[in-house]
């Protein structure tokens, strides 16, 4: 099941999104499903008549997980940790489905990362790795931006992971999916950059989520960037990145410099 998160006269709303491609239609759901369920109604609309936006923008975090493609890695000059290296971005550097990214002022080194992403659908604390399908929600697109020369300069990663546009989310959730063996791709301006597969990943989606939550309590609408394979590159304004996720979706951002 794909749910979106979209406006209508700028009413923000969520729906189930069926059909074929070039065909889909979007059936909007009641309330909230993170906390009332998938209730549906019976107002539809055409994907195309509809904006749509970040499918949830997380009411406490996005956390990410570097170095969890070992070629990824090695390409920045770098070790696979022996333990995972977490860190944190702010809601409100999450942007939707063609919003652009903003490339910051205190960097001149903004590089792309495309990642498959962990919706977290319910509160959970020290989850074991048999258990962690009963916690997620679905799958989402994600990229995980980076300023890199904020990173190598500040010592830890708050800036350089978190300004504002750094996690665009998209083009909606995939509740039925499963995550070991997916394709993980990203195109710069239509020239294939990022070819992975989870399946590459040094840590498993599964046990990314537990591991976690012996760290941090996980709410609902928490997301999880579990990664990204090689073949990262900086980023300019006018370009435009794509990810597309094998049983998920595309994701397009353009590039801008304000």
């Amino acid at each position: 099941m794909r749910i979106a998160r979209f406006v209508v006269d700028n009413d923000p709303m969520y729906g189930i999104v069926e059909g074929e491609t070039g065909s889909e239609v979007v059936t909007v759901i009641k309330g909230d499903p993170f906390f009332n369920g998938v209730e549906p109604t019976t107002i539809k609309y055409p994907l195309e008549d509809v904006r749509l936006v970040a499918p949830i923008i997380p009411r406490s975090k996005v956390i990410g997980v570097g170095r969890n493609f070992a070629e990824h890695a090695r390409e920045l000059g770098n070790e696979v940790p022996e333990s995972p290296l977490l860190f944190l971005k702010p809601n409100t550097s999450v942007i939707g489905p063609n919003e652009p990214i903003v490339l910051p002022d205190f960097s001149e080194e903004v590089s792309y990362e495309a990642e498959l992403c962990v919706v977290i659908g319910r509160i959970c604390k020290d989850v074991p790795e048999s258990r962690v399908d009963e916690v997620i929600f679905g799958y989402t697109c994600g990229n995980d931006l980076t300023a890199r020369d904020v990173q190598k300069g500040d010592g830890q990663w708050a800036r350089a992971k978190g300004f504002d546009t750094s996690a665009p989310l998209g083009p909606w959730i995939e509740t039925e999916l499963d995550p070991d063996d997916v394709t993980i791709k990203g195109w710069l301006n239509g020239d294939l950059r990022q070819d992975g597969s989870s399946n590459q990943m040094v840590r498993s989606v599964r046990e990314l989520v537990s591991i976690i939550s012996h760290a941090f309590t996980l709410l609902p609408g928490d997301v999880i960037m579990t990664g990204t394979p090689a073949g990262v590159d900086l980023l300019n304004a006018g370009d435009r990145y794509d990810i597309e996720i094998e049983g998920i979706g595309r994701l397009s951002n353009p590039v801008v410099r304000r």
